[in-house]
């Protein structure tokens, strides 16, 4: 039998190391899937529920083993379906190939069922590289660059082959004029500074009091040496989302995530310090980060096109942070600099975990969602991957799930999309099937799709030696993250129509699935449930049935905005019963600082 263009496709992901894909069948890939049977399930097709699942799984596996996440979908809908997990990708720098198919080239131009212009629909997220193979010559090169540029670029690309395409027999391409050979293989490229900068960069370092640094997910590498140079500075070490699992939050100067779910200690870092230090992150929001002309700025990241944006930094210093601050540190004058700032930014710490554990042991109706969240921490084995969804789950994640050395965590940093939190847990299973992976899901994100994603988990549980998959379900009956943004931001009262959601009875579901499903009513019993799930066999849902009027108000929000933000939940939503409570003033001011802590 002759090789088809199809049997060559998968032999060159299995030789490019790729041991998945995660996809979805449809005819537009029916060559490839008949090459799938062909080739014994290698590299094993992995069956989501649904092509922007397929997506989000390549993503959350990229994420957590570093190495490239496919997806494949057919033609028209199924490539369509496929766009918000690949812009996750393009906007959270995460290599991800998708492999596309497209109506036969007999048909193209005709407005032929399922035909869509992919080259239109694709050149936006995947800009780094889009092509379609028309010709078997064409293949190895298309799809060698198109891995290189993802792992390179760290970004989404994507290869179109047409139904015919797949079905013609593989031919090399020759030693002939217009034929573009093709070759395996990128090899470990490190990238560091020039001497001269990193002096500069040093020399602003050394000349600062009081130094904050702030890592995102580029410092993940660079752990020890972040260690290293945060302590020979006395510094305090504030971290976006994308890298909260970059350094542990057991260190006493880690004061946690930064922005709108950030904590108080970040913001008090910020604001007081006097020379910032950032490593491989580009978070957004400015006005989180120091006042302009306040703070002297050094920024180390690889990529030269994210480099110099969100602060006026003195010195940019392009190269891997690992080997950058290796260089770098040698030059930090440590033994010089007094303590008193790093001993401040300890203590700020340790009172902020006072009024967290406060704000967690506060009673709610049924239950505390913050309290769900401190729960779980001490309770996360040392090899955990925890993701998180999207909304008000990801304030709880973000200041309350303490992740220590050799833990991992991620969510949809940039994005922020709703609906990534189960597929990523099971992205992450296929990355590393001997540990245990937790997902903290909202009841709005369950319902979008986490309930679907159920199924797969159900499929592929037997494939995975640590079978733990534990999903943690926020049940408020509550968009709760909109509404709570509508009255402190927009000073209006829920709208019900828009933010109400239907009960659900997730953990009745799983249990249909033959799943372990476990209900949580009272907070007495919130231990006992996570323990219940991650003791489980497989797969398990564990539903808390929370509160939906505790507040993930800003750490740091003023008393006027808190005032504002009573006032209008009170003008809208006093006649709600147990959703909203007359008492929500009190409950309230119960649940934040204090203006003792303005």
């Amino acid at each position: 039998m002759s090789v088809k263009v199809s049997d060559h496709v998968l032999q060159r992901l299995r030789e490019w190391g790729v041991e998945q894909v995660f996809g979805y069948p449809g005819d537009g890939i029916n060559g490839l899937l008949a090459a799938w049977g062909r080739a014994g399930d290698e590299p094993r097709f992995v069956q989501s529920r649904h092509e922007e699942m397929s997506a989000f799984q390549a993503v959350g596996y990229a994420k957590f083993s570093g190495r490239l996440g496919v997806c494949v979908a057919t033609s028209g809908p199924g490539a369509i379906h496929l766009l918000n997990g690949l812009y996750d990708a393009k906007l959270d720098h995460v290599p991800v190939l998708a492999i596309v198919g497209q109506t036969h080239r007999s048909a193209m131009g005709g407005s032929y069922q399922q035909e869509v212009d992919l080259h239109t629909l694709f050149k936006d997220v995947a800009s780094e590289f889009v092509e379609t193979v028309t010709v078997p010559e064409q293949l190895p090169n298309v799809l060698d660059r198109a891995i290189r540029t993802a792992y390179a670029r760290r970004c989404p690309t994507a290869v179109i082959i047409p139904g015919d395409v797949q079905e013609l027999d593989h031919a090399a391409p020759t030693h002939e004029f217009r034929m573009v050979p093709s070759s395996l293989g990128l090899s470990d490229a490190t990238t560091v500074p020039s001497e001269e900068s990193l002096r500069r960069a040093a020399d602003i370092l050394n000349s600062g009091d009081k130094v904050a640094i702030l890592v995102g997910q580029g410092a993940a590498g660079a752990r020890a040496e972040v260690e290293r140079i945060a302590e020979e500075l006395g510094a305090g070490v504030a971290k976006a989302l994308l890298g909260k699992d970059a350094l542990s939050d057991e260190l006493p100067y880690v004061t946690g995530s930064i922005g709108l779910l950030g904590t108080r200690p970040s913001y008090e870092l910020m604001r007081d310090c006097d020379t910032l230090l950032t490593i491989g992150s580009s978070f957004p929001y400015t006005q989180f980060l120091p006042e302009f002309g306040k703070a002297r700025g050094v920024q180390i990241d690889i990529d030269p096109h994210m480099i110099g944006m969100r602060y006026p930094y003195e010195v940019n210093l392009v190269g891997d942070a690992r080997e950058t601050l290796r260089r770098l540190i040698p030059m930090i004058r440590g033994e010089e600099r007094g303590r008193e700032w790093f001993e401040t930014v300890c203590d700020n710490v340790r009172r902020w975990d006072d009024v967290l554990e406060r704000r967690a042991g506060l009673s709610a109706d049924p239950i505390n969602p913050e309290h769900v969240a401190r729960a779980l921490s001490p309770l996360l084995p040392s090899d955990a991957i925890v993701t998180s969804d999207s909304g008000s789950v990801a304030n709880w994640y973000a200041r309350h799930v303490m992740l220590r050395p050799g833990m991992r965590g991620s969510l949809s940093g940039t994005l922020a999309t709703m609906g990534c939190g189960v597929p990523y847990a099971i992205g992450a299973k296929f990355a590393h099937p001997d540990r245990p992976v937790i997902a903290l899901v909202g009841d709005g994100a369950m319902q979008m799709n986490g309930l679907a994603e159920l199924i797969t988990a159900a499929k592929y549980k037997d494939r995975w030696t640590d079978p733990r998959l534990v999903v943690a379900v926020w049940n408020n009956r509550d968009l709760n993250q909109v509404t709570w943004e509508m009255r402190a931001m927009g000073g209006a009262p829920s709208f019900l129509p828009s933010q109400e959601l239907p009960d659900v009875p997730y953990a009745e579901f799983a249990r249909s699935l033959g799943l372990t499903g476990v209900r949580v009513e009272t907070p007495e019993d919130v231990e006992r449930g996570w323990r219940t799930a991650l003791e489980a066999d497989g797969p398990a849902v564990v539903e808390f049935l929370t509160d939906p009027a505790v507040p993930p108000v800003p750490a740091h929000a003023t008393w006027e905005q808190i005032e504002a933000t009573v006032a209008s939940a009170l003008r809208g939503d006093a006649d709600r019963g147990s959703m909203i409570k007359q008492g929500l003033r009190a409950k309230m001011q119960e649940f934040l600082p204090g203006r003792q802590e303005k």
